[in-house]
């Protein structure tokens, strides 16, 4: 019986005292962060211009020429808030870097990587994130930019074959761990202190409706039973508090714990559109098993050259002497974010290092009750009046048209849908980019537009622009109505404005943005 059991388990590799290798997870890892890189670059080549672009809704030119003064030399500068950037800023050279990274995270994600791709993928992407403002404040930036980095400790120095000869360094894959299992109790810790129906058992009653962009199997989970809702809370209390801690253990618990952090990130996964951030986590996870476990679930010809690759490898003291300065200098910087992580007044996403190396995470550590959506409307009547015919514009994948079908979009990430689920949760004037989205529409201007699902109004510009608000309500999957929302109009959240208001250039003017 004990035989039998021990023969079952063998796939984990239960009671084996052989030390782990890694051959096999190299290659995974390697493939899900070139997956990685791509999306996020393929993001700016797509949205970096009418975000951050000279003509962008917050241009990154804007934040350089206000932060510039304020050292001595571009050197200097550079140092305290490292990106290329600095040197030279236009729209060609955004254009360019974010194509480089695109072209550079394929070349990875097909199977080849060295150190100097690795380092520039990192470095291009560190300096996005520094110019790129409110786009970029979320925390699955900086954890690409951690993982990115651990990363290009585990290539070989110049070797670019899928299976280089040189071993992987296993002290690399223990900082995978720590970087797994940081992300996941810093999310469990925030959410026990951060919202009582986290303690009550009743966040996910709210969460599928509330959360920034459902996905088609979002109304499916929300219409699940109370007593259901309880229980995802519980595992996810287990899963972020309790399972982390055994991504340290032996061979046998360490692999139960992965596979159980794994089918966590999936069932998110299913439920609603979350950007990359589950599956950059899937990415750090990879860590959690050596090639006693991925040599049973990948195919035989990938396991093959694995194994060519061990029989025919040569000692490298490059990466084995790095990844222990490597493992030294993470443990350096994780002080502050481990007693961030013990502090009662704990810190969602930060970073307490300006290369962004070891970093803090947490989400949804506050759950809505309610969901408010923001729909801008435009109209070419004048005067306005209670007679006045408006047409909504619709976003690429924030919900607007009460029948409009749920995207499925994850792990692309639209920036400004996210910005303007915020928006929804105050006031205009604590999103003042939001007035310069409005001049934008106001004109048809073409990378404003670019952003949207749709143009009302492609013969002439609106002559006037207001944002309604409203409250949404999942209806039951197939209702009769044919609807996905049930919709309340709650208020006007941003009066209508036009081009002639006063006050309106002078505001676009005063921040410098072009229209």
């Amino acid at each position: 019986m004990a035989k039998a059991l021990l023969e079952r388990l063998r796939f984990l590799d239960f009671g084996s005292p052989a030390p782990s290798k890694y051959w096999l997870t190299r290659f995974i890892f390697l493939r899900f962060l070139g997956g990685m890189y791509f999306i996020a670059f393929l993001i700016l080549v797509n949205q970096g211009l009418p975000l951050i672009g000279e003509n962008g809704l917050l241009p990154a030119k804007n934040l350089i020429d206000i932060l510039g003064p304020r050292y001595e030399t571009i050197f200097a500068a550079f140092l305290k808030i490292p990106t290329l950037f600095w040197f030279h800023l236009s729209d060609r050279m955004l254009i360019i870097c974010a194509w480089v990274g695109t072209i550079l995270s394929f070349v990875v994600l097909i199977g080849f990587a060295n150190v100097p791709i690795l380092l520039i993928l990192w470095f291009l992407y560190m300096s996005f994130l520094h110019i790129g403002q409110i786009w970029y404040g979320f925390g699955w930036e900086t954890q690409l930019l951690e993982t990115g980095f651990l990363g290009i400790f585990i290539c070989p120095l110049v070797d670019l074959r899928p299976f280089p000869r040189s071993p992987p360094p296993a002290p690399v894959f223990w900082l995978l761990r720590w970087l797994t299992f940081r992300i996941y109790t810093g999310a469990g810790m925030i959410k026990i202190r951060g919202d009582d129906c986290w303690q009550d058992l009743t966040c996910m009653i709210y969460h599928y409706e509330t959360q920034p962009l459902p996905n088609p199997l979002s109304p499916w989970f929300h219409f699940m039973p109370v007593w259901f809702h309880k229980l995802e809370v519980i595992w996810n209390h287990l899963t972020e508090l309790v399972v982390p801690f055994f991504v340290f253990g032996p061979r046998l618990a360490r692999h139960l714990a992965g596979l159980m952090l794994v089918f966590f990130q999936i069932l998110l996964i299913l439920g609603g559109n979350l950007s990359f951030i589950n599956w950059l986590t899937l990415t750090a996870t990879v860590g959690c098993f050596d090639d006693s476990l991925l040599r049973h679930v990948l195919p035989r010809f990938i396991t093959q050259k694995a194994e060519q690759a061990e029989q025919n490898s040569k000692p490298d003291f490059w990466p084995i002497r790095m990844s222990y300065a490597l493992t030294i200098l993470v443990l350096l910087l994780s002080i502050p974010v481990v007693q961030n992580i013990l502090s009662p007044r704990q810190i969602m996403n930060t970073s307490f290092d300006r290369l962004h190396i070891v970093n803090t995470y947490g989400l949804f550590g506050a759950i809505g009750k309610k969901r408010h959506e923001l729909i801008i409307e435009g109209t070419t009547d004048e005067p306005v009046d209670t007679h006045t015919s408006w047409r909504s514009y619709e976003f690429k994948a924030k919900p607007g048209a009460t029948d409009r079908p749920l995207p499925l979009i994850s792990p692309y990430h639209y920036r400004l849908d996210w910005q303007i689920w915020f928006a929804a949760m105050s006031v205009p004037q604590q999103h003042p980019w939001i007035f310069h989205l409005i001049w934008k529409l106001l004109h048809n201007d073409a990378g404003a537009l670019g952003l949207l699902a749709n143009n009302p109004f492609p013969e002439q510009p609106p002559k006037n622009i207001r944002i309604k608000m409203y409250r949404y309500k999942f209806l039951p999957p197939g209702d009769e109505s044919g609807k996905i929302w049930k919709s309340e109009l709650v208020g006007t959240w941003l009066n209508p404005v036009s081009k002639s208001m006063p006050g309106f250039k002078r505001l676009i003017q005063k921040n410098r943005w072009k229209p």
